[in-house]
């Protein structure tokens, strides 16, 4: 028996994600094209995340902190997410005060706590 070759690439899929790498300084004129990209790799590869390496972005500032929104906003239209590799720690301190919140590789996702754990109490106090 055969089969037609499947669309796409393959050897990438839902857990291989498509990898951006940005180099610095992006200028506001780069910003547009870099948006569809991150498009273009949702769709071409399938996948909900497109990693973005942000390492070789330089210092981090407003204008990275307004690229890397823009390329959420863009993938997040496109059906997808972004996820930041090696961000500098300056960077993420930033993202953080300016409320913005990305997935960063490598880290745990927040998740509810399982359903029927309960905290640990004192003894003598009831369970909550």
């Amino acid at each position: 028996m055969s089969y037609g070759r499947l669309a796409g690439l393959p050897h990438v899929d839902e857990r291989t994600p498509a990898v951006l790498v940005l180099a610095g300084p992006v200028t506001r004129d780069e910003v547009t094209g870099l948006c569809d990209d991150v498009r273009a790799l949702l769709e071409v590869t399938g996948a909900g995340v497109v990693v973005c390496d942000v390492g070789g972005l330089g210092p981090p500032g407003l204008a990275v902190v307004d690229l890397l929104a823009r390329l959420e906003l863009a993938a997040r239209r496109a059906g997808g997410r972004i996820r930041l590799r090696d961000p500098d720690p300056a960077l993420h301190a930033l993202l953080d005060l300016v409320g913005l919140r990305f997935q960063m590789e490598g880290e745990a996702e927040q998740r509810e706590p399982a359903l029927g754990v309960e905290e640990e109490v004192e003894p003598g106090q009831p369970a909550v």
